[in-house]
Formats: C-alpha cells, structure tokens, sequence
C-alpha cells in the first residue's frame, strides 16, 4: 500500500519556482512570507519561494510549541538565509496572544470540543499574523498544504493554514513533497521528522489524528479517483479507504467553495 513519488523533481522544481515569479510579477508584489513550522511542507514550500530571488520572509510564530519543532524551524531558516540572501526571518511568538484569547471566550464545554476548537484557534491566529507581515511588506501569504491534506482528507484548519493567497505545492502528495524535499537539501532533522500539525501542544503526529499514514492516504486517494470503493478491499486496506471516504465526507466544506443563497430575480 505504500506509495512512492514518482515526480520528475527537477523540472517540478523549476516550474513550480517560475509559476510563484510570474503570478507574484503579475500582482505587482515584493515576494513572500511563509509560517515555518519546522515540518517538511513549510520547509518545501519556503525553499521554492526562495528560489525566485523575490524578497521571501520566514516567520516563526510559536504557540506553546515543542522544543523539537522550534529547533527545526530555526535550523531550516538559518539554512535558508545562508543559501539564499533575499531571505529573512522574524519572530511572533504568539503564546501570550493565545492564552489572553483565551481568558474572553467560554471554556465550560466538552474537553474534545474545546481542545479541538482551540487548535484551530492556534491555525487562525498564525493566519492573521502571516497577514500582518504580508500587508506591511508587500507580500503574497504562501500556503503549504500538500494534495492528500487540501483535497483528499481536508486536513487544514478553515480560515486557519488554509488562508492563503495561492498554495504551490497543492498539487503534490506528500511523498512528492518529500522528495522534493531531499532534491532541495532541506535538513535532514525535517526529512526524518514525523510530521505533525504542532497545534495540540503535546507530541501527538499526523497519523495519530488520521488513523492512517499519508502513505496509505495516498494509496486510498487514488483508488478513490478509480472509483473504487471500500468492498473492493479487506484487512487493512478497506480501513484505510473507509477512513479516507470518511474524512473527505465530513471535510467537504473546506473543499468546496463557499456556498451563496441565488436570490431568484422574481424576488429582486
């Protein structure tokens, strides 16, 4: 079930960079700014932006967060800078920020609900952060949401990591990104990392949340885009393929875009 990426990574690497110039050319912007997590997305997607010599800003913006994924992010962008001098880092360490959001909002509800809504509380404020460094600077928010995580399973906080202003890596699964990844000499402590979204403040990885790795999320995507279904499958499989069905169910709303009420014109 294991699914291996079969992309051409230097000519990828070369269109994805000449499709970031041209679109930032055309909106008459400075470049970048891009949340770096210390994950492998952030890292793939920073590099690319890097790589168009347009000005590229990489923001921490720490919220309760692991030592191990501070570490990363930091030795990714010192990486960065030492490769690339059009880009820069900055610092927000959001902490404060979230507890004091905290303190004005109710808080007596179920422990899952509320652990899960403050996550994605985590996602929003980065979002807006990213924002701020975009308006004073003149830059493009750059999304780093991969294929299986946008468009198979919606793994993504609405409004949160999924408020961009285009997203370059969003057609690749994540294997794709990995091995874009290595072609790009991202750190090694992110290419071995386990990934994870870092919004629950504790070491819980991606495959925890999902019940299954993004290998087999890739493998249940395209069968999926086969149009084949969970009875075509046993064991493991058909568990992997009914959870990929379930959470791209549920996670449609982030997917599609945002519904509008058609006032018939007999009613105008």
């Amino acid at each position: 079930m294991s699914k291996k990426s079969t992309l051409q990574v230097e000519k990828a690497n070369e269109f994805i960079v000449n499709w970031l110039k041209t679109y930032a050319t055309n909106a008459k912007v400075n470049g970048f700014v891009v949340g770096i997590s210390g994950g492998i997305d952030s890292a793939v997607t920073s590099t690319l932006c890097a790589q168009t010599g347009l000005k590229v800003v990489c923001v921490e913006m720490p919220i309760h967060q692991a030592e191990s994924q501070i570490n990363r992010a930091k030795e990714h962008i010192n990486q960065l800078m030492q490769r690339f001098p059009n880009v820069s880092r900055a610092e927000s360490n959001l902490t404060s920020v979230f507890e004091s959001f905290k303190k004005v909002v109710p808080n007596d509800i179920h422990e899952h609900q509320l652990n899960l809504t403050l996550a994605n509380t985590r996602a929003r404020i980065r979002m807006t952060t990213l924002y701020y460094y975009g308006g004073i600077y003149g830059l493009l928010v750059a999304g780093t949401g991969n294929k299986v995580e946008d468009f198979g399973v919606g793994f993504y906080t609405k409004y949160g990591d999924g408020g961009v202003d285009l997203s370059p890596i969003a057609d690749l699964m994540k294997s794709d990104v990995f091995a874009l990844g290595a072609f790009l000499k991202v750190p090694e402590s992110i290419l071995k990392a386990s990934p994870t979204d870092g919004l629950f403040g504790d070491d819980r990885t991606d495959e925890d949340q999902l019940g299954a790795s993004y290998d087999e999320l890739e493998w249940a995507m395209l069968q999926d885009e086969k149009g084949n279904s969970a009875d075509s499958f046993s064991g493991r499989e058909q568990t992997v393929f009914e959870i990929y069905k379930r959470l791209n169910t549920v996670n449609q709303h982030k997917m599609n875009p945002i519904p509008v009420c058609i006032i018939p014109e007999s009613l105008k």
